[in-house]
């Protein structure tokens, strides 16, 4: 706050200044944008809701290359948005995070902590959540729990994306854009209207980039030549680079006005990906760790059980030198995280489709009826080499295929009340989803080769209601809550391929008597290691159907008060959950599915703050601070050789947000925000042990972030505009992994971005030519530390890159 507060004073405020002499003696009346919102289920202007709220319009993201969710996050205070999520390969999977609270993985059987809307319709899975935003309006991040009106899994915050509204004049708005890895984007949004009650609008996208990390031989040859088998994997597609984009996306939206009181609007998208896998770089091999350890043992000739020599799942040949490569830098790390010596799988994958119907009724000019129904699918396939190494994956590399599709429904009534002191809205709501992940997983040369089935579904219900009450023309309050029942089931399939706890005792087969270890002869080697499902040896969980029930009560109070009309201050109270589940991802058997559970994430937040408009607004300034009680925190920890997700402990999390925009004289625009958090831990469960202490820190949530924005403009005389601007963020250190993890630690980092646009006259044309990551900053934004296997691999992000883009209208 000092920094913007000193910038202000020192390059601004003569400006601002003679900007208000100006606009009193009825010169410039230039103002800053005013921003419309819906964070409480009606049109209101941003400044008006007590909420902490970063608005980004249309013009403003198109301006900046903002081209995805992810890119949003740099702009945001308090929020993190990344392009993938650890092991996932796959840029379409966002992990969000906003004040420390979100989710950073992508299994179905995991809910979100920062909840996606697509025009209204919730996006259940991080899959396809890093939303591509060709044809929008305005997106909007609420920050801080949003259960009582957004629901389940917003136990951070939402994210509401809504597309633009077709015209009433035909109108085609094309763009283009060239850039660094071959870099080659197109896109097309169009306006038809077919009468004065029917007006349609399209578009069209496709994204396609060469990967920035490069896939080289290895040197000398690897002695392993075999196909990675495939009879449990979603493929084995390869590519000579890693860090693709190749995505195509097409929307169409039609709006119908048959009469003042009612209209329909109809959206539909489909999108398809098919491009390589996320860069992957291994940081560290343990060799002697885990299973690792039993990998470098066969190859030195080890004789462990039957382990080393007995035949593989997959057909793989004998486990020795001569075969396979050792774990080691030399073998996986090219001393560039740009190159790697990967061979393997290196495929992301899917098709998404989904629909959404929005009924709006006023039967008078107090009241909105409104019904919003929609439907999604994914279809999503991903293969990622982790390993390094030259050995199709071997070592460590991941398969993974999810199908997933989800309705949902909602009757909302909103209106007002009481000469218009009340605004009110309540509604019912119905989701329902279901899906599998099937995933596979051969460590170490397939010593053990994780084939996981899992089938879920989940069934959702709510009813809420939300009041703002005018107590005084100044004072106001606000009262809310909603009733939520999640229904989960969920059916375990996980099995080892390869037996390995049989072959590493020698107590082999499994039908065998366990006293060929020295056990009771009257069980079988399958009874005494506890696999629990008779004639299936090599399964994990038991079989059938689990069902889990889930209530919660998510209220919400607050007051707001108007000193001016330009300045209002809040306080609030509000409360959220994220449901629990079961984790589908064990390194031993279990008896009981219940082993497997974890239970909901609570959050209760309570905020002050202000929001401000000065001189005549050419100068906005807003302020939140907020303490959080974050409880039975879902986070990965590492069991042997599987992430698995446990209620690990209790947070507090205090922090504020300062956000700012100015109007500077008739030329100079800026924009900035600082977020500052101090997340603690206040109590950790016995079962974490020495892995997390109260002193560690959550995930993906760095002290402070500063984002400043400022742009410089000109006007030529041939009525066109020249536009300079830069967009400069420090972000201060924060660990990728709720282990916290040295080798995933982001430092602190400060990123520039740099543009120059040209707008002709009438805004028919631009042309923008800009540099992101202009200083070539590099960090991990994901990656795992799986010392079973003996790596701890991480993704960097992008290198420097320049872009220019053609924009034309007509």
């Amino acid at each position: 706050m000092s920094l913007m507060a000193g910038l202000a004073a020192s390059t601004s405020w003569g400006a601002l200044a003679h900007a208000q002499t100006a606009a009193a003696a009825g010169g410039s009346t230039s103002t800053l944008e005013e921003v419309v919102v819906t964070a409480q289920k009606r049109s209101e202007k941003l400044q008006d809701v007590p909420i902490a709220i970063t608005a980004f319009t249309a013009t403003a993201m198109k301006n900046k290359d903002i081209t995805d969710v992810k890119s949003l996050g740099q702009l945001a205070p308090n929020v993190n948005l990344d392009a993938g999520s650890p092991f996932s390969g796959d840029s379409s999977v966002l992990s969000a995070s906003i004040r420390g609270i979100g989710q950073d993985d992508f299994a179905f059987n995991l809910d979100p902590g920062v909840g996606v809307y697509l025009d209204g319709v919730y996006l259940a899975r991080t899959i396809g959540a890093n939303v591509a935003l060709p044809d929008v309006a305005r997106v909007e991040i609420l920050k801080g729990p949003q259960g009582t009106l957004f629901g389940r899994n917003t136990i951070g915050g939402a994210i509401s994306i809504v597309t633009r509204t077709p015209g009433d004049q035909p109108m085609i708005e094309g763009q283009a854009t060239f850039g660094s890895f071959a870099r080659r984007d197109f896109s097309a949004t169009g306006d038809v209207p077919i009468s004065e009650s029917l007006l349609t609008s399209f578009t069209v996208s496709s994204v396609q980039r060469d990967g920035y990390q490069k896939r080289v031989p290895y040197r000398p040859a690897t002695p392993y030549t075999m196909d990675q088998p495939t009879p449990y994997s979603a493929g084995t597609q390869s590519s000579g680079t890693n860090g693709g984009q190749n995505a195509q996306t097409v929307r169409a939206k039609v709006l119908w006005l048959p009469r003042d009181d009612f209209k329909a609007t109809l959206t539909a998208d489909w999108s398809h990906q098919d491009q390589s896998a996320q860069a992957s770089t291994v940081l560290a091999t343990l060799p002697g760790s885990g299973i690792a350890g039993l990998y470098s043992a066969c190859l030195a000739g080890a004789q462990i059980g039957v382990l080393c020599n007995t035949p593989r799942a997959g057909g793989l040949p004998p486990l020795n030198s001569a075969n396979f490569l050792p774990i080691s830098a030399a073998a996986t790390q090219t001393g560039d995280i740009d190159t790697t010596y990967a061979n393997g799988p290196s495929f992301a994958k899917s098709d998404s489709e989904g629909a959404g119907l929005t009924l709006e009724w006023r039967p008078n000019a107090d009241m909105t009826v409104k019904s919003i129904t929609g439907f999604r699918r994914i279809t999503w396939k991903v293969g990622v080499d982790l390993d390094g190494a030259a050995d199709n994956g071997m070592l460590l590399s991941l398969t993974d295929k999810q199908a997933q599709r989800q309705i949902s429904e909602e009757l909302q009534v909103s209106g007002r009340a009481f000469d218009g002191r009340l605004n009110y809205v309540y509604g019912l709501y119905y989701f329902h989803e279901s899906g599998f992940v099937h995933d596979f997983v051969p460590f170490d040369g397939g010593l053990l080769m994780v084939d996981g089935l899992n089938n879920l579904a989940t069934s959702s219900y709510a009813a809420y209601a939300h009041a703002d009450y005018k107590v005084t023309d100044k004072l106001g309050l606000t009262v809310g809550a909603r009733y939520s029942l999640d229904h989960k089931t969920f059916e375990g399939g996980q099995v080892d391929q390869n037996g390995l706890t049989y072959k590493v005792t020698g107590c082999y087969p499994p039908e065998a008597s366990s006293a060929l270890i020295g056990g009771p002869p009257f069980l079988t080697c399958q009874q005494l290691f506890g696999f629990p499902v008779a004639g299936q040896p090599l399964r994990y969980f038991p079989a059938g159907t689990n069902t889990r029930d889930f209530f919660d009560f998510s209220p919400t109070v607050g007051l707001q008060y108007h000193f001016t009309p330009d300045m209002m201050s809040y306080v609030s109270w509000s409360k959220g959950f994220k449901a629990g589940g079961w984790t589908t991802r064990l390194s031993a058997p279990i008896s009981d599915a219940a082993q497997a559970q974890f239970d909901p994430e609570k959050a209760s937040t309570y905020e002050l703050g202000l929001k401000s408009e000065w001189l005549h607004r050419r100068l906005q300034a807003n302020f939140a601070t907020f303490y959080t009680d974050y409880k039975h925190i879902q986070l990965n920890q590492q069991v042997g050789a599987s992430p698995v997700l446990k209620n690990l402990g209790t947070a507090r999390l205090i922090g504020a947000e300062f956000e700012a925009q100015a109007l500077l004289g008739e030329h100079f625009t800026i924009q900035g925000n600082v977020g500052y958090i101090d997340a603690k831990y206040t109590d950790l469960d016995p079962s974490v042990g020495t892995a997390l202490t109260l002193g560690s820190k959550l995930p993906k949530t760095p002290k402070w972030k500063i984002s400043l924005s400022p742009e410089f403009h000109y006007d030529l005389a041939s009525g066109g505009s020249v536009h300079l601007g830069a967009v400069y963020t420090h972000v201060s250190s924060e660990f990728n992994d709720s282990l916290n993890t040295g080798l995933l630690r982001r430092p602190t980092m400060d990123m520039l971005d740099l543009s120059a646009r040209y707008e002709s006259p009438g805004d028919r044309y631009s042309v923008i030519v800009g540099g992101s990551n202009v200083t070539d900053k590099r960090y991990i934004t994901n990656g795992q530390a799986n010392y079973a296997a003996g790596f701890v691999f991480g993704s960097y992000s992008p290198p420097a890159e320049w872009y220019m883009t053609l924009r034309a209208k007509f």
